[in-house]
């Protein structure tokens, strides 16, 4: 397959920032959004400015609120919405795919790739497409002005795998014509569990609540909403989710690992890890506990590995404590709405059935 055409699904910080880029490296992009009000700048001037780490007007093929016109000849579609909107795009994507066709999840956060293929099951999905999620989002980017948006950094790698997972080499394979940076990992379960976002966003937001309200986020939201203290909490998160995986026969990597390999911070603890990474100086909290980082990490984040941990009887005392706080904090209730093995399709399965679904199973079967 000759993958010179992509479809970006999401206009937001992300989606803007991977259309431009897709465009600037002179690839054919279509742009969708469900709502058509952010699209109307972008249509006025027929693209997007970049600014950043690369810099040039984007001009887009098609921009447009209609998800059929959007895929209708992308040969990979690039999803890049908040994973509370992934169950949005997948049931709406469902009549418009054709066979080849090849999904990436931008990231999946925990069980993105694994709800796409519930949902395309339920729906039976008879087209042959490939269902695949990253581990983390390319860019850190932001909308910087009306059809324009600056890259602040881009990833070095960008683990990715699919379902099923010998799929993988060729979704990287299509993906590395226009992004080098991302490379082939074991299986969807080794990128949901190395979702590092789940430690560090619920907890520290939560934990921090009192200083976000009473600042509006005028602090460091990392160096400064990290103490010894906090940070033991996080370990604690962390711990609870690499047991998890460890159930689920992955190896995952701790936050502590995380850090020194994406930002060689080193520490003894993660409390020192934190401190020691310059990356994160200057990052400022959010100016509300009514962030992202609650409403889409503790569903769709800690909700599913504490709903994998009670499957495999791996205790997650801190992990579901942290969610009853958000429940508490939102008068929401984070444990239904968020994703269970009962949404993954994986309730009663053993094991070895999960793996063996994940790394053989086919479209048709």
């Amino acid at each position: 397959m000759d993958a010179t055409h992509y479809a970006v699904l999401g206009a937001g910080h992300g989606g803007q920032a991977l259309a431009g880029y897709l465009s600037l490296k002179g690839f054919k992009v279509n742009l969708y959004n469900r709502t058509p009000e952010r699209l109307n700048s972008i249509k006025l001037m027929g693209g997007i400015q970049v600014e950043g780490e690369i810099q040039g007007f984007a001009p887009l093929n098609v921009v447009t609120p209609n998800i059929e016109e959007a895929i209708k000849d992308a040969e990979i579609i690039m999803v890049v919405v908040p994973a509370t909107g992934q169950r949005f795009m997948a049931e709406n994507l469902v009549p418009y795919l054709k066979n080849g066709q090849i999904i990436v999840l931008n990231p999946g956060r925990t069980g993105g790739a694994l709800e796409f293929r519930q949902i395309f099951k339920e729906r039976n999905v008879t087209a042959e497409v490939i269902i695949s999620e990253a581990q983390t989002f390319l860019f850190a980017s932001r909308i910087s002005g009306p059809a324009q948006v600056k890259i602040f950094r881009i990833k070095n790698s960008i683990p990715v795998a699919a379902i099923p997972a010998y799929k993988t080499v060729e979704v990287v394979t299509a993906l590395r014509k226009a992004l080098p940076q991302f490379v082939p990992e074991d299986n969807v379960l080794k990128t949901s569990f190395n979702n590092i976002g789940a430690v560090f966003h619920p907890t520290l937001t939560i934990l921090n609540a009192a200083r976000i309200e009473n600042t509006h986020g005028e602090f460091d939201y990392y160096i400064d909403g990290i103490t010894p203290s906090v940070a033991l909490i996080l370990e604690a998160v962390d711990n609870e989710r690499v047991k998890v995986a460890e159930a689920l026969g992955i190896r995952a990597i701790t936050a502590r690992e995380w850090l020194y390999s994406a930002y060689d911070a080193f520490g003894r603890n993660l409390y020192e890890a934190i401190q020691n990474n310059p990356g994160y100086r200057g990052i400022r909290a959010p100016y509300t506990i009514f962030t992202r980082y609650i409403t889409e990490d503790v569903p769709m984040s800690l909700v599913p590995i504490s709903s994998f941990g009670k499957m495999l009887q791996i205790p997650t005392p801190t992990i579901d404590c942290m969610i009853q706080l958000a429940n508490i904090l939102h008068n929401r209730d984070y444990f239904v709405e968020g994703r269970t093995i009962e949404k993954l399709g994986l309730a009663g399965l053993s094991v070895k059935e999960i793996r063996e679904m994940i790394v053989v199973e086919t479209n048709s079967s």
